[in-house]
């Protein structure tokens, strides 16, 4: 069975869903691809998975890393899946770039060049928003490209994890531009 829940943010209300074990969605009211995952209405429940992602919200949103994950499983193509697998080890805090994930990708897959555009798409399509932290990826350039929940939604949520020039480093060497 799916559950749904909403519930308040600094950015906005959210809509989480889920099952008994585990977080399957987490989305901003108005964002592109709105519960692209829900096959229909959830039953509005506060289950102990959507407890344990509003504590991971409360300390997220308080400027804070936390120290645990909820227990994810977002419904994913296996590409989406990979993008996601790359997504959760960008640290709190840094940031990485489409192409670096698809150097990645491409890597782990035995290719030679892996499309930063496809690895885009996947990022777009990202169903568990903050927590599979989309936001972090920016624009080979450091720019702010694309974000489904919106590029002004993406800027604070990267202000508030203190990404700027000085905290990158050679492990996650992309630029943030705050202008």
């Amino acid at each position: 069975m799916i559950y749904t829940w909403r519930t308040s943010s600094p950015l906005g209300e959210i809509l989480l869903s889920g099952t008994d074990t585990a977080l399957t969605g987490l989305w901003f009211d108005g964002q592109k691809n709105y519960a692209g995952t829900l096959s229909g209405p959830g039953t509005d429940i506060m289950t102990p998975v959507f407890e344990m992602t509003e504590r991971w919200l409360d300390i997220y949103f308080s400027g804070k890393e936390p120290d645990f994950t909820p227990p994810l499983e977002p419904a994913d193509t296996p590409f989406r899946r990979a993008v996601r697998d790359v997504l959760l080890t960008i640290p709190y805090g840094r940031t990485m770039t489409y192409g670096q994930i698809a150097a990645v990708i491409a890597k782990q897959r035995g290719l030679k060049t892996m499309s930063a555009q496809a690895v885009g798409n996947a990022v777009g399509h990202n169903p568990i928003s903050i927590i599979i932290p989309c936001h972090r990826v920016i624009g080979a350039d450091g720019g702010l490209t694309g974000y489904a929940g919106g590029i002004e939604r993406k800027r604070r949520l990267l202000a508030m994890e203190k990404i700027t020039h000085d905290t990158l480093d050679n492990t996650a060497p992309a630029v943030y531009n705050e202008s």
